[in-house]
């Protein structure tokens, strides 16, 4: 279940922009992840206010993915008119996005050892966002004479695995609606009585600066593989699965370098990471160092696990069982909604303002567009570091958080 559920995931996403790019649509990639930003936001009210309410995990599950699939099926034909191409993208992600919690609610329920079991299970969907871009990029690209991320296939591939999950979910061990019969508000669904709780100023600068580094990160996961292809490259969805595999290596040492740097230097290190990144990006560009661009995708590891991850496990060491979801939740709509739906829209609109009337921007522009999110990234990175001063952690939650990345 895991497997597929990050393998149609990573099936489109890092494929979307490329195939819009080659399709007339060049001025608009960075609409389909405004779109998944949106639906990140609706996602909790959908799961709060119904799905855990009303209806078994399972079969919630299965209805989502056989309608996104479809829908999926569905987005390629409107590839001539951009309005109704974002609108189906939309309405996709309006069917996924929930069922990330879904799937996450239906293992924990069924497993004895959240912390023990979950990662097991969890590091199932990193490999299958790998997997997605190794099939895109090794087994397409042979069966094809074109390069595969520039065409329908990987949409193709993310509506037929929907599908199958769809079918799949509906085999999976009855699990009731977790919140029948409980009182739920739309207030607390947002994480709004989480806040209030653990509310003081290093939980404040720790979640602005969470939100601010979310906008120039958006910048990657539209134009990397953008940039990837005006380098040369020709597998990219493979390419850019090297990020997922540092992520995998990363969440295994990430015990050793807690121990040792601890939540602040952590955090400081993710976003440091990112700042390199860019940089890196920024200097490979007008040559297309190969080998740069490369560094650059497997600092993914730290730049995910030290940041998102350490996040996670900062909020929940924080929090109370009464409040431990909510802050959580209050944490993903933060990031993956609001700070990611800013920087799609502003990476966006500054890559079309640099691009002028053009295809495309040249490798010689590239740096121009790259240095801004690192500097942004770099600015974020001394305002946490200033003001983030947190308290000794009192003994109340030292539990592994319950989602991964």
């Amino acid at each position: 279940m895991m497997f597929l559920q990050f393998f149609i995931w990573g099936a489109w996403y890092t494929t979307i922009a490329v195939y819009m790019t080659h399709h007339g649509m060049e001025a608009l990639t960075h609409w389909p992840y405004t779109v998944n930003p949106i639906a990140a936001i609706v996602a909790p009210f959908f799961l709060g206010l119904v799905a855990d309410r009303y209806f078994a995990t399972e079969k919630v599950l299965g209805v989502l993915h056989l309608l996104g699939g479809v829908v999926m099926f569905v987005v390629p034909r409107a590839t001539g008119a951009p309005a109704v191409f974002i609108l189906l993208l939309l309405f996709y992600n309006l069917c996924y996005m929930p069922t990330l919690g879904l799937a996450n609610s239906l293992a924990f329920h069924h497993i004895q050892s959240q912390e023990q079991q979950f990662p097991l299970i969890r590091v199932f969907g990193t490999l299958g966002w790998i997997v997605a871009g190794l099939f895109i990029s090794l087994v397409l690209g042979n069966l094809i004479a074109s390069v595969p991320e520039q065409t329908a296939l990987p949409l193709y591939t993310t509506a037929t695995a929907s599908v199958l999950l769809g079918l799949y979910s509906f085999t999976l061990p009855h699990t009731p609606p977790p919140g029948a019969g409980q009182r739920v508000s739309l207030r607390s669904i947002a994480g709004l009585d989480a806040l209030a709780q653990l509310g003081d100023r290093a939980f404040y600068v720790f979640i602005a600066a969470s939100l601010l580094l979310c906008i120039p990160l958006a910048a990657y996961y539209n134009f990397t593989q953008i940039f990837l292809g005006d380098a040369g490259v020709k597998k990219i969805a493979a390419t850019q699965s090297l990020g997922q595999m540092s992520e995998v290596v990363f969440m295994l040492l990430m015990p050793l370098f807690f121990a040792r740097l601890g939540v602040k230097r952590m955090l400081m290190a993710g976003m440091a990471a990112w700042v390199l990144r860019y940089a890196l990006f920024a200097i490979a560009a007008p040559g297309a160092v190969f080998w740069l661009i490369i560094i650059g995708i497997l600092l993914h590891g730290v730049c995910y696990d030290f940041f998102f991850v350490t996040g996670q496990i900062y909020v929940d060491k924080k929090s109370t069982p009464a409040v431990r979801g909510q802050a959580q939740g209050f944490l993903v709509l933060v990031t993956y909604g609001i700070g990611m739906l800013i920087g799609a829209q502003v990476a966006g609109n500054v890559y079309n303002w640099l691009r002028g009337g053009a295809a495309g921007l040249t490798l010689e522009r590239w740096p121009s567009f790259w240095v801004l999110p690192a500097g942004f990234a770099a600015v974020v990175l001394i305002f946490f570091a200033v003001l983030f001063r947190p308290p000794a952690m009192t003994p109340g939650a030292g539990r592994a958080p319950r989602q991964g990345s």
